[in-house]
């Protein structure tokens, strides 16, 4: 007769706990692709495929998250997007 062990591990898990915010992009009728892109690229610091993405997104979705962050980092950018004539918020 053999006997079989069994062994219960216990795992800690660590979770980084972040309170990121994101900035959302959302769609109008007013903005051309071009002048979402060049926006996105000036402001969120995006690769031009990244913004061209991001404007993708937006016209067929009608929102696109374009960056994430602490809220302190991200209110300067919104506010640059904002005054480009673009429609986003912080959530």
């Amino acid at each position: 007769m053999s006997t079989i062990e069994k062994i219960q591990e216990d795992v800690l898990v660590e979770e980084q706990v972040g309170i990121n915010n994101e900035i959302v992009l959302y769609n109008d009728d007013v903005n051309t692709f071009d002048h979402v892109i060049d926006t996105l690229i000036r402001v969120c610091q995006h690769t031009s495929e990244q913004a061209e993405q991001c404007a993708i997104l937006v016209h067929y979705k009608g929102k696109c998250t374009v960056k994430t962050g602490q809220y302190d980092e991200l209110k300067p950018q919104c506010t640059q997007l904002l005054e480009a004539g673009l429609s986003a918020e912080i959530v």
